[in-house]
């Protein structure tokens, strides 16, 4: 089917160079995540989706581009729903959706343009402001993911997690997550990334690190800014892996002597 824009072949290279971007992209930018198997894994999956579809283009009877562009409105939709939840909700991802929404751009103006030539004024008007509002909606996710997204508390959760694991260094070991896990914007955050990485420091025999950070825990607050559970589990987590009882009871120790 040829169209005022292109023909049928290059639209679809167009739609499968745009979903080998975005999955690579989601795959690449997962390692720079708190919970990088989130867009990791949303990343191989549209990444395989991708190779069938190109592998379908050498089938006896190959998609049609309308139907390509359907598939891609169908995973930038799904990939849009799962991404604002992560983003809005859990908030341990703001990759999925911006990334998303480009597949999902270029599926809705593909159909748009495939079927221009056969719309009336009125239609044609309606969707013009169809593709002003996905445009204002895309911009909406890259500035509120990309740009200003902000994770402190999904940095701390991963901290948390990778403290369990007994991994406390390299990308997304719990000193670097807990060095991420601050914002000005949420400062109940601040002390529980500081009075972690302080009791990671005594562990690790980095005393000079340790009385930083617990400066920027007594500034923070202290004590009564941190419930005891959370330090609770720091010391549970740094007995596990071998520290004396003694510095780190399993009953938290609020303020240092």
């Amino acid at each position: 089917m040829a169209t005022m824009f292109l023909d049928e072949s290059s639209g679809k290279l167009i739609a499968l160079a745009v979903l080998t971007v975005v999955s690579t992209s989601l795959i690449v930018g997962s390692r720079h995540q708190p919970f990088p198997e989130i867009s990791g894994k949303f990343g191989w999956t549209l990444a395989s989706l991708t190779g069938l579809l190109a592998l379908g283009e050498t089938a006896p009877r190959p998609m049609s581009l309308t139907m390509m562009l359907i598939v891609l409105l169908a995973l930038g939709s799904y990939g849009v729903l799962v991404g604002v939840h992560h983003m809005v909700r859990t908030r341990r991802d703001v990759f999925i959706a911006p990334m998303s929404g480009f597949v999902f751009c270029v599926g809705a103006g593909g159909l748009m343009v495939l079927t221009w030539p056969e719309l009336n004024t009125l239609e044609q008007w309606s969707g013009f402001l169809l593709l002003v509002l996905l445009g204002g909606g895309q911009t909406w996710m890259v500035f509120r993911g990309l740009l200003i997204g902000r994770l402190p508390l999904a940095w701390s959760q991963a901290g948390m997690v990778a403290l369990q694991r007994r991994q406390l260094h390299g990308p997304h070991g719990a000193i670097s997550c807990f060095e991420r896990g601050w914002d000005a914007d949420e400062e109940h955050l601040n002390p529980m990334a500081y009075v972690a990485l302080n009791r990671i420091h005594i562990y690790l025999e980095q005393h000079d690190e340790a009385q930083r950070w617990l400066e920027s825990f007594e500034d923070a607050g202290g004590g009564a800014s941190v419930a005891p559970e959370w330090i609770g589990a720091v010391h549970q987590a740094l007995v596990a892996m071998g520290a004396d009882e003694a510095i780190f009871p399993l009953t938290p120790i609020v303020e240092e002597a």
